[in-house]
């Protein structure tokens, strides 16, 4: 088989998946691959150590708008869409937010299923399980057309993990 294409065919299949956004209910996703992101990883919802509520308004605003977690921590965000347009919530960087916000700008349609993002439609909610394996300031925001320059952006401060107690540390041994 010609080199070229194998090398096509195999970037083509680590790329993301794009679809079109539409009326339909985005907040069920299929098994997705697990990829290690600068904010961490997705999570395995039987390792769940807090649940969270996340309200998202046509004032373009999160209620919280900042949330504090610890490295390690596994958080399942209930994330629920109080307006009546649609929302969405994904956790990355500042950098990552702003390129993806600039994609929605240009591609309005463009919608994508990972691990990190949960679209909800007006008056629906949706689920996001993630752990947040490393350190950092991180952000989570709606990239929708217009939502994130309108500033409809929070914040996540991931703690460095807690220190273990020695009573912790002989338990685990």
């Amino acid at each position: 088989m010609n080199p070229l294409y194998v090398m096509a065919l195999a970037a083509l299949l680590s790329t993301s998946v794009a679809f079109a956004h539409g009326p339909v209910e985005h907040g069920k996703k299929a098994a997705a691959v697990k990829e290690q992101k600068d904010w961490g990883i997705g999570g395995d919802v039987r390792r769940v150590t807090r649940t969270v509520e996340m309200r998202m308004a046509d004032s373009m605003r999160f209620t919280p708008d900042t949330i504090e977690v610890r490295q390690g921590d596994t958080i399942r965000f209930v994330v629920i869409n109080d307006g009546k347009m649609m929302h969405e919530f994904v956790i990355g960087t500042r950098k990552e937010n702003e390129l993806h916000a600039a994609l929605m700008v240009k591609f309005p349609n463009m919608e994508h299923d990972e691990p990190y993002m949960a679209h909800v439609g007006p008056g629906k909610r949706g689920e996001i399980v993630w752990t947040f394996n490393r350190a950092g300031e991180f952000e989570f925001a709606c990239l929708i057309a217009g939502h994130y320059t309108a500033g409809m952006v929070g914040r996540v401060a991931v703690l460095p993990a807690a220190p273990r107690t020695p009573a912790k540390a002989a338990q685990t041994k």
